[in-house]
């Protein structure tokens, strides 16, 4: 495990005016009135993990679990179908003078030819393919998902069963990223990106836009008391914890909890980027366990909020995700038992890897700390979750409770 405390970062800092042109409250409520508005939209479930807050030494544990979100397992489905539902709608001003206000609307016979003759694609390790091909289904788009060598099987299927046509890589993750691009531009098709790089700018905001639908319903679960000193949060490309940073950062101010990003140790560019002090890139297979994160390249709109905006970078290794899955599915009788994929469960590996150590007293963590930890996804490879958590092995086992 390593830690770094990023010395760029403050509470007292503002959030600046070209950070609102990426992420910004108007445009948070934009998303929250059309996503709102989806069939099956539910705010998801805030579980207070009482158990494991006394063990960790810590006042509270919250756990935020996407992994019903819209049927699909992942919080990525708030960001991959909005940012198509939001392209289509750009499209149909800048050829027709239209504006279009709803998904009724949008589905409206006159423009449902319009939208079949269009293709949208992405790279993924498999979530926000799914949302993406999930937006493409309702909107009837056509859809291209771009998968590298590690995605499971069970991943691509899910793709596949949202009608989507799949191409697989042989590279890793930002091999696929590469290869979606240029595919799109030979093509003329739609890149739903939810990575930023120049010249692709527009679709990674109304992405991570999206995802701050999520973040504001846990301030909607909580009191005042309640907030947390601490957010633990995943890292990937960044999209995600520029979401989390950003949304805290407009409605809390100063007040802020201390913004954490866990990431794989082999898969860390976020970390490397900070310790750097400039963007880096981190190379080889990017192997680990917590496939969601394995990733190389930042996000370059992300990375101008978290490079003030992130107060710590940790990286952990895969021992711990096993343990973390199996704990929360173990479950108790104040949470039943919580669905945790992989990546879901970073936040978790990290306060299991810190219970004995100096990181502890590094991040301010103590009997008074609440933390909140985002369960990004579910079971979305069932059969890897069942070897995952059925072949952990925990001393007392039995009396685990969450």
């Amino acid at each position: 495990m390593q830690h770094f405390h990023n010395p760029q970062a403050h509470t007292q800092l503002e959030y600046t005016l070209r950070m609102s042109q990426i992420l910004s409250l108007p445009k948070f409520y934009e998303a929250k009135h059309v996503i709102s508005q989806w069939i099956d939209y539910q705010i998801t479930p805030l579980y207070r993990l009482e158990t494991l807050a006394e063990e960790f030494g810590i006042s509270s544990l919250l756990y935020k679990d996407e992994s019903s979100r819209f049927g699909l397992g992942s919080f990525k489905a708030l960001g991959g179908a909005y940012a198509v539902y939001r392209m289509l709608c750009a499209e149909i001003e800048h050829q027709f003078g239209e504006k279009i206000q709803s998904l009724v609307e949008l589905q409206q016979a006159k423009w449902q030819l319009f939208c079949g003759k269009l293709t949208v694609t992405t790279a993924t390790d498999g979530n926000h393919g799914r949302s993406v091909a999930w937006g493409a289904q309702m909107f009837g788009v056509n859809c291209v998902i771009y998968i590298h060598r590690h995605v499971s099987q069970g991943r691509e299927l899910a793709i596949r069963e949202l009608g989507a046509e799949i191409v697989r890589v042989k590279g890793n993750y930002d091999d696929s990223v590469r290869q979606a691009m240029q595919d799109a531009t030979n093509s003329n098709w739609s890149l739903i990106s939810d990575t930023s790089f120049e010249g692709n700018t527009d679709i990674p905001c109304d992405v991570m836009q999206g995802y701050t639908i999520m973040v504001d319903e846990v301030l909607q679960q909580l009191s005042a008391e309640e907030l947390p000193t601490h957010v633990f949060v995943q890292g990937g490309v960044g999209g995600l914890a520029a979401a989390v940073c950003a949304h805290l950062w407009l409605k809390l101010k100063s007040s802020r909890p201390r913004f954490i990003i866990v990431e794989p140790e082999k898969a860390a560019c976020l970390y490397s980027s900070s310790k750097n002090q400039r963007l880096t890139t981190v190379t080889g297979d990017l192997d680990t366990l917590m496939v969601g994160l394995a990733c190389g390249e930042v996000s370059t709109l992300a990375w101008e909020i978290l490079e003030t905006g992130c107060d710590d970078f940790i990286t952990v290794s895969d021992d711990f995700v096993p343990v973390s899955m199996n704990r929360l599915a173990t479950g108790n009788s104040q949470t039943g038992k919580i669905i945790a994929g992989e990546s879901a469960v970073a936040g978790l590996c990290a306060l299991f890897e810190m219970m004995n150590s100096d990181f502890r007293s590094a991040l301010g963590l103590n009997l008074h700390s609440r933390v909140l930890l985002f369960g990004t996804e579910g079971a979305t490879d069932k059969t890897i979750y069942r070897q995952l958590v059925d072949g952990v092995d925990i001393p007392g086992r039995t009396n685990v409770t969450n």
